[in-house]
């Protein structure tokens, strides 16, 4: 990993909630017409992930590893979401990030993303088809 990457480091996202993410399950269909769980988790990871790259070096890659989310309050269509991952602490490979998203009303969901920095080539072996 490249120095510089320090507690209170940063990575942002902004989305506009739309359609493709409400709470909408395969088999069930569209449960509650608010930003779902799981795209709120999507974009903490994607937040989390800004917040790395950077700091990468060449031959390195980050894989998400945990995550941990309580989800506070709805938010529905058309709503802007600011996701923020904050750095807390880098220790041996794992990257622990607090994650949290607003909206104009307020805290929409917070918790905690974990990254661990793994060789580039490490995932490509492991997500070769037939292995």
């Amino acid at each position: 990993m490249r120095p510089g990457l320090a507690p209170g480091a940063t990575g942002h996202l902004e989305v506009v909630v739309d359609d493709s993410m409400l709470a909408r399950f395969d088999t069930l269909g569209l449960v509650h017409p608010v930003y779902a769980t799981w795209a709120v988790v999507k974009h903490m990871e994607e937040a989390s992930r800004r917040l790395v790259l950077p700091y990468l070096e060449p031959h390195e890659d980050a894989v998400g590893y945990s995550v941990e989310v309580v989800h506070l309050a709805p938010t529905p269509v058309g709503k802007r979401v600011r996701v923020c991952a904050t750095l807390e602490a880098v220790e041996d490979r794992r990257v622990r990030c607090r994650v949290e998203a607003f909206s104009e009303r307020g805290k929409v969901a917070e918790g905690v993303h974990v990254q661990v920095l793994v060789p580039r080539d490490w995932w490509a072996e492991r997500a070769r088809p037939g292995r």
